[in-house]
């Protein structure tokens, strides 16, 4: 009992991997009997996370475990995890999707699946490893394990496409992490370890033109992850192909961690070639978003209508990063974890209409809101919040990113924030006229449709799983506070080694009134008149 009290971020992390190995063993035949054990550890995983990480949140305490590990050609590698105020709540929203969308998505696999959830598992510990991880080859080490369960889940249990999304998926993101890889050994070379400290420090000693090289070769691989465009092809065909399950995951939390890796790696260790490229990823940002939002608007299928929307709010997080103010960056944070909350279920809702109508085509539907209140009453307010509504976490993220990048220092902050504004609108139109068609338009009467085959609202294990996420929804939206105090420390004095232009203020000055005009001078007085006592003199 001491070991566990003393090492609960090991548990964390390395828990539901040992459980996977565990169903792994298990004969196919009690298929069922390990998903039930899947999901058994998954709600105890979440469970410990919150006894654990909470109690550390309102002091803004660090709960850390560091050892020696190994030496990689002469150099240290330490096992080294922590949580704070930068990966408090990216860890927490980990360990709420997981169990939550083994859940959802309950009746949504029909063979092997003990193996789907051992490898659901496996990749919950990669994603935890990740987002803990403070020495960069044990950073880069869980990096890559996340590929290989999402390799087989997309290519095992995916569409009709699914070798093609699922080799496209880790092509990609391997060939970014490959050169990463080679900055990541230069760069600890010279500081004789993988300390991001040490690294950070060392990168400093360097020429310029050095730490702008190794900048861009961890951007590359954090933007792959994001994914920012033009890196983003991957995503649209790994989240059709890919499970419900899978999809959800994939937006929910592996999409973050390429935005965690830039503010909590990236940026800190390149200070000064981060402030050089912050105009180049801006551009990138707001074409994202706008690309993105456009893309969305001609999909025919609702599933590849979501993935496209991720390409556009993940823009929004890029945006608020290349911001350098602390209300972009914060910004950025909290969208983050909108995203995982918002898209996520967007994913499992249409997993779940999926499973009933056997379709994901707009023009297939029609009329469901008469076949299921229920479901359109969840999807409403999810689709709200993704179009970013007020009241609901949508809009707090993604007014702040706007707002920190309009008041940012930068020349072309106005503008790029103008531009990404189009972005917002351009979301609620997509999203509007996907519901609209799907939901309210005229029912399709051909017999193969999807209305046609839709016979049963939410049962109460769907309704279980989304009235949490309708819960958080709100709170975030009504009291973001909840969710950005413990990082606004940490965010702050990240933008103070930085040095970034100082953010624009506007202070408004108070109204002068005039004085009424003084009565037409008396004859005799050529024309000149005494100023009256209360005339106010500029």
């Amino acid at each position: 009992m001491t070991w566990l009290t003393s090492h609960p971020l090991s548990i964390l992390v390395f828990g539901p991997a040992l459980l996977g190995f565990l169903l792994l063993a298990l004969p196919h035949k009690l298929g069922r009997l390990s998903r039930m054990l899947g999901l058994m550890g998954a709600l105890a995983i979440f469970a410990l996370s919150l006894a654990w990480l909470l109690g550390h949140r309102g002091n803004g305490a660090i709960l850390a475990e560091r050892a020696a590990w190994f030496t990689l050609v002469g150099l240290p590698v330490d096992y080294a995890l922590s949580v704070d105020g930068l990966n408090l709540w990216l860890v927490l929203l980990t360990t709420f999707l997981v169990p939550l969308t083994m859940l959802g998505t309950w009746n949504s696999l029909k063979d092997r699946l003990g193996t789907f959830a051992a490898l659901f598992l496996m990749l919950e510990t990669g994603m935890l490893g990740a987002l803990m991880a403070q020495d960069l080859f044990f950073f880069y080490l869980f990096w890559e394990a996340m590929l290989i369960p999402m390799y087989f889940m997309i290519g095992v249990w995916g569409g009709d496409e699914r070798r093609y999304a699922a080799n496209k998926f880790f092509l990609y993101t391997l060939s970014g992490s490959l050169l990463w890889l080679v900055a990541l050994l230069y760069l600890a070379n010279k500081a004789g370890g993988f300390n991001p400290i040490l690294m950070g420090q060392a990168a400093t000693l360097l020429p310029f033109d050095v730490q702008c090289w190794l900048f861009i070769a961890f951007a590359v691989a954090f933007a792959i992850k994001v994914p920012l465009f033009p890196l983003h092809t991957w995503l649209p065909d790994a989240h059709v192909q890919a499970p419900t399950a899978g999809s959800v995951i994939l937006a929910g939390v592996l999409l973050k961690l390429g935005g965690y890796g830039f503010i909590r790696f990236a940026i800190p260790m390149f200070p000064q070639a981060a402030l050089h490229y912050a105009k180049p990823l801006a551009i990138l940002s707001v074409i994202a978003i706008v690309y993105g939002a456009l893309v969305a608007m001609v999909q025919r299928d609702i599933k590849k209508l979501v993935a496209y929307s991720s390409v556009s709010h993940m823009g929004f997080v890029m945006l608020g990063l290349a911001s350098f103010t602390v209300i972009g960056t914060q910004g950025a944070m909290l969208q983050m974890l909108n995203h995982g909350i918002s898209t996520g279920a967007l994913f499992l809702l249409v997993g779940m209409l999926y499973d009933r109508a056997h379709t994901r085509m707009i023009a297939d539907f029609g009329g469901v809101a008469v076949k299921m209140p229920v479901f359109t009453t969840f999807f409403f307010i999810v689709t709200l919040s993704s179009i970013g509504l007020p009241l609901t976490n949508g809009f707090v993220g993604e007014f702040w990113i706007l707002n920190g990048t309009f008041l940012s220092g930068f020349t072309w902050g106005r503008l790029y924030a103008c531009l990404a504004t189009s972005g917002v609108l351009l979301g609620a139109v997509y999203m509007l006229w996907m519901f609209k068609r799907v939901f309210w338009g005229p029912e399709n009467k051909d017999e193969d449709s999807g209305t046609h085959h839709l016979h049963a609202d939410l049962n109460a294990r769907e309704i279980a799983v989304m009235l949490p996420i309708v819960v958080l929804i709100f709170w975030m939206g009504i009291h973001p506070k909840t969710f950005v105090a413990i990082s606004e420390a940490p965010v702050a004095a990240l933008l103070l080694e930085i040095k970034a232009p100082a953010p624009r203020t506007f202070v408004l000055k108070p109204a002068v009134h005039r004085a009424p005009a003084a009565p037409a001078p008396a004859s005799g007085s050529h024309g000149h008149a005494e100023p009256a006592a209360h005339e106010v003199h500029r």
